[in-house]
């Protein structure tokens, strides 16, 4: 690792967030592998059905802890029953697919899960209220993931010899959850907020206890991004259009502790990269990147061994020839930070 880079020969780099349009995880697969040289990832197709979206395949990555669909959503329950055993296969799947597209593949490979806050806050206890609701389930729910994801990392390398993995904790909820504003299973009220030193002292053990970078991603307002560097994360992906002035500046702080910035520059849906200017100038895309680094006085240099380009989230919701033309946006937005700093 060079360079003060977290992550070695990651340079002018692209990745995308995590999601694919369609069912077809060999497609998939081809299309992260064939768009992504330095970091292509393993990709999820929620357009499969429950297990295949992002709180079922996570969920089936806990240990002795099981989830089932309800009518209101994910609940846990006391024994592996049919969704548990379809986020099991999809996900094999998926990893089949990868491995086949990965043959001789010797570079960094980017994995994601949901992080343990956006996981209480989304599944329920058994009695029907959300897991985030009580703290003995949050702590249970952190360890049952950390646990989950040893064994999976260890999959992916026993599968990809190659591969300096690379894990993505998925973490939409968070700013709601620290803000209090996640809403009870009934909907009716919201609640109460996550102690700030707690959330990131249950985030430093996740990290702390795995043998890979770990990289937040949350696509909401309010990244809170001083508890994301104190938890330890290697890195921070966020949608850049969401930053504000006082981010910007928790944002400078990351970078100068050594923190590696995914910047979502990229529009994620049809439509939005239809009205985007980067389908003429993906260098474009990244001019906030570049008048943010002035501003903070960073080296030129230094912003595409800092920088990695992303779209703005998953891409689940956009069409195929969107997806891979919004991965290929994101290559050359990456590049044209080395080539064109300033």
């Amino acid at each position: 690792m060079s360079n003060g880079h977290p992550f070695p020969d990651l340079v002018g780099a692209a990745t995308g967030v995590g999601s694919l349009p369609g069912t077809d995880a060999r497609e998939a697969a081809r299309t992260s592998t064939g768009a992504l040289e330095q970091l292509p990832f393993l990709p999820e197709l929620p357009a499969r059905g429950p297990g295949a979206d992002m709180i079922g395949r996570s969920a089936g990555l806990l240990v002795e802890l099981f989830a089932q669909t309800e009518p209101s959503g994910w609940r846990f329950t006391d024994r592996p029953g049919r969704d548990t055993r379809r986020a099991h296969s999809w996900l094999g799947e998926d990893l089949d697919a990868l491995e086949e597209f990965t043959q001789g593949y010797a570079g960094a490979l980017k994995v994601q899960a949901v992080g343990p806050w956006t996981l209480a806050a989304a599944v329920e206890l058994k009695y029907g209220e959300k897991a985030l609701a009580d703290r003995g389930a949050c702590r249970d729910i952190a360890g049952s993931l950390t646990e989950g994801l040893r064994r999976h990392l260890a999959d992916v390398r026993r599968r990809i010899p190659g591969a300096e993995v690379v894990l993505q904790l998925d973490e939409p909820s968070l700013p709601a959850v620290l803000a209090g504003e996640v809403k009870t299973a009934s909907g009716f009220q919201r609640l109460r907020a996550v102690d700030r030193q707690h959330a990131e002292e249950a985030l430093r053990n996740v990290v702390g206890a795995l043998d890979a970078p770990v990289v937040v991603h949350c696509c909401a307002p309010g990244v809170p991004l001083p508890l994301l560097r104190r938890a330890g994360v290697a890195g921070v992906s966020l949608d850049f259009s969401l930053l504000t002035e006082r981010e910007d500046e928790d944002l400078g702080e990351a970078v100068e502790a050594g923190t590696m910035i995914f910047a979502g520059v990229v529009p994620s849906t049809d439509r939005a990269l239809a009205q985007s200017a980067a389908l003429s100038d993906p260098a474009g895309s990244v001019q906030g990147v570049r008048a943010l680094w002035r501003r903070l006085g960073f080296s030129p240099e230094l912003l595409g061994r800092r920088v990695l380009v992303t779209p703005t989230c998953g891409l689940a919701g956009a069409s195929p020839a969107h997806a891979r033309r919004a991965l290929s946006l994101s290559v050359n937005a990456a590049r044209s930070l080395v080539d064109n700093p300033e």
